[in-house]
């Protein structure tokens, strides 16, 4: 009986379980509340079941859970003292003899600041922000645990997420579209089935080592939000300078101090998670979700 726990039960989680979540026989998605637990299961079919942890202590149905895993997916981030999966769960998850596969949702801003320039797998880490170090340390925290257990860990690098419910479409329909532009500016970003695909991957090719999970084309922050407008047949919002504009979060601002471009080859490659992009690019992620409506 094929067990699959996702710590974090977010939208990329979600996402993969509403794509592959028929390969498990059972499957766990943590959550933090228990009203959004008790969303989720009253549309359980006997594969699926919520669970309530809050971070710090799993209760004794949890651990009973990790117990029977086979295969891990974790998409918590980490806190300012360290992942909060391994510091509660760490011990019971050691301790499993029949975990065979970990797959970690990490993000590409290990990499920090690389001035527009290529970055691979094999680019050193210099994350530029705490954030991006505790993001580093808990890649290798996972790495070292499957290492003891003797599970295959594979770390999938995020590129910026979009989707569903998650994109320039939605934000211009919104009213919330805001075309900042910086000179010089690049993102990658990321489709959320082309994740759920590449989390299918890591598990049915049993991969390990470090995974980037970009689209194939980085581009200035702008230009989905022109595309987003053309779909739309209204005018994009005006462009505001950088310095000018709106106050961001720690968080955004962090993705802006960083430029880079990132390199999919290992996602791509046959020999390793031999993955085709749905939407190799901005377009048609959003020409797709734009026929979607």
């Amino acid at each position: 009986m094929a067990t699959l726990i996702c710590f974090g039960f977010g939208y990329s989680a979600e996402h993969f379980v509403a794509a592959y979540g028929e390969k498990f026989d059972r499957i766990i998605g943590t959550v933090r509340g228990g009203e959004r637990g008790a969303v989720l299961n009253a549309y359980d079919t006997g594969r699926f079941h919520a669970l309530v942890f809050d971070g710090v202590r799993p209760t004794p149905e949890l651990n009973s859970a990790i117990a029977e895993a086979d295969h891990v997916l974790v998409s918590v981030p980490p806190g300012e003292t360290g992942d909060p999966v391994l510091m509660a769960c760490g011990d019971a998850l050691s301790g499993v003899k029949k975990l065979r596969e970990i797959v970690y949702l990490s993000t590409i801003g290990v990499y920090g600041d690389h001035g527009g320039q290529w970055v691979d797998e094999d680019t050193l880490p210099a994350p530029d922000s705490g954030r991006g170090s505790a993001r580093l340390a808990a890649e290798r925290d996972w790495q070292l645990l499957g290492e003891r257990n003797g599970a295959r860990v594979a770390v999938l690098r995020l590129a910026g997420i979009y989707g569903p419910g998650q994109n320039a479409l939605v934000q211009i329909a919104r009213g919330k579209a805001r075309r900042v532009v910086k000179p010089g500016q690049i993102f990658n970003r990321i489709h959320v089935a082309d994740i759920a695909q590449a989390i299918d991957a890591a598990f049915t090719r049993h991969a390990s080592g470090i995974f980037n999970i970009a689209d194939d084309e980085p581009s200035p922050p702008g230009d989905p939000i022109v595309f987003a407008a053309q779909l739309l047949g209204v005018a994009p919002p005006p462009e505001i300078p950088f310095a000018a504009a709106p106050a961001m979060s720690p968080m955004a601002l962090s993705f802006w101090r960083e430029c880079r471009r990132v390199r999919n080859d290992k996602l791509k490659r046959e020999r390793e998670l031999g993955v085709a992009l749905r939407y190799p690019t901005y377009r048609e992620g959003l020409s797709a979700l734009f026929e979607e409506k």
